[in-house]
């Protein structure tokens, strides 16, 4: 993926990144001696910096300006030279602190975090509600309305509620249909999907529609990327190209739930960056999304992500992300995976 660097291309690599990150401004050979106490002549960065720059890692606006990152080079420094970075302790601490003042309720911690993140950040957030994943069945409900209609009403585990009608081929009696769903509910408790369709040829021909409709709504439910969505921060971006298209982002949720579909993929683990679309989102050139998936995995889990300018503090910003993404998993596994009154 990259070009190999040697030891001082990547110094001068990191210095560059970190000056245009702090100053916005391109910087060039003699500077970079002069600020950073270098060992080396302003010719031989000089040379480092057209190499860099053949490679594809730096950019030059016109000859006589100094070097800037490109999409590339940001990704290089993320991947290979960031190294590990921690918020201040008063910082994490009163962040917990906050964290501990909130009500057991997932909604205000999913505030809570959007507004910290973006506070910390000095950018924009959004923080995604956790599902269920897979999703599974908890009870149903046929109610006989008329003729040979019927309501279907279906709970899935997280608390989606799903009604549809379903027309029999001959009309039956309340009391039929509530011991077809009953049957169902003691059958299906808490199965997901394929769980489900295995045991679809040993049911009773009602029973056997109805868990046809259950099948159509788990897999609608499955292929949802995103619920519920918390913003927070969008008065922090600053009026740029990179900014403006942040905005977007977080405006157009069908782009946003395609990249979080991309991203958090059942394997994805830890902080994610995505650098200038990388390739496969053209409305992301210019923004950085940096993101990590909080909850349990597998069970029931949401994103928390900042996103902003490809010119950010991305050491502290992947901190904050991953710190508060933990914050969210511990409350989530303490009080909502192990108290069934939230997980009605």
């Amino acid at each position: 993926m990259f070009s190999p660097l040697t030891d001082r291309q990547e110094s001068i690599l990191g210095l560059v990144v970190r000056h245009f990150i702090e100053t916005g401004v391109p910087i060039g050979s003699t500077t970079l001696v002069r600020e950073h106490d270098l060992d080396v002549s302003p010719a031989t960065v000089r040379n480092e910096l057209a190499a860099l720059g053949e490679m594809g890692y730096l950019a030059q606006l016109h000859t006589s300006a100094g070097r800037i990152p490109t999409e590339m080079g940001y990704r290089y420094f993320v991947q290979k030279l960031l190294g590990e970075f921690l918020l201040p302790v008063d910082e994490r601490q009163m962040i917990r602190h906050q964290f501990h003042q909130a009500r057991l309720d997932l909604s205000q911690w999913m505030q809570l975090s959007a507004a910290i993140l973006a506070r910390t950040s000095h950018g924009a957030s959004f923080v995604t509600a956790p599902q269920i994943r897979p999703s599974r069945f908890k009870h149903v409900q046929l109610i006989s309305t008329q003729g040979r209609l019927v309501l279907m009403i279906l709970v899935l585990f997280g608390g989606e509620v799903n009604q549809q009608m379903l027309t029999l081929a001959e009309p039956l009696s309340q009391e039929h249909l509530s011991a077809a769903a009953d049957n169902l509910n003691a059958l299906f408790e808490n199965a997901a999907y394929n769980e489900i369709a295995a045991q679809l040829n040993h049911l009773q021909p009602l029973e056997k529609d109805v868990s046809r409709l259950v099948l159509g709504v788990l897999e609608r439910s499955d292929a949802q990327a995103i619920r519920d969505i918390y913003r927070d921060g969008l008065m922090n971006l600053i009026e740029d190209e990179g900014t403006r298209q942040a905005v977007r982002v977080l405006e157009e949720r069908t782009l946003l739930a395609n990249v979080l579909t991309e991203t958090q993929t059942p394997d994805a683990t830890g902080v994610q960056v995505v650098i200038g679309g990388e390739g496969r989102w053209e409305e992301l050139k210019d923004c950085t999304i940096i993101l990590s998936r909080y909850g349990v995995a597998d069970q029931f889990s949401g994103t928390v992500a900042v996103i902003g300018p490809t010119r950010m503090a991305y050491g502290r910003n992947v901190a904050a992300v991953r710190y508060v993404a933990d914050l969210m998993s511990g409350f989530v596994d303490q009080y909502y995976m192990e108290d069934p009154q939230l997980n009605a």
